[in-house]
């Protein structure tokens, strides 16, 4: 049994529409500016939206929940969503399933870049 479906997942932000514009880089999708300051990231069908609520506040503590962005060139899409306003947080980390790099997005929320291991182990 289950209680309901995600219908969207909602980040505070400064500055909506420019955060929904580097996520649209970042995960593709259209971007819609709302009337009461609200940006809406529309994905793919079926996915659920990614929405950017105005908050006067800057963000103070690290994400409780953060998403995993599945590349096929870890160095390459580095370089690209920082050379579009992001900020690396530490080294890259290579682990058994792949490599991961931590990032934080033009507002400081953290997210990471994965390439999973070609092999599948």
């Amino acid at each position: 049994m289950t209680v309901g479906s995600v219908a969207q997942w909602v980040v505070n932000a400064v500055d909506p529409p420019a955060l929904a514009r580097f996520w649209a880089f970042v995960i593709g999708g259209e971007v819609e500016l709302q009337a009461d300051g609200w940006a809406v990231l529309h994905g793919a069908a079926g996915q659920p939206r990614l929405s950017f609520q105005p908050t006067p506040e800057l963000k103070a503590r690290p994400n409780r929940v953060h998403a995993d962005v599945i590349v096929e060139d870890l160095s390459a899409s580095v370089r690209s969503v920082v050379d579009h306003g992001a900020t690396t947080v530490g080294e890259v980390v290579t682990e058994e399933e792949g490599s991961f790099q931590v990032l934080r997005d033009p507002e400081g929320n953290e997210f990471c870049l994965v390439e999973p291991d070609p092999q599948g182990s």
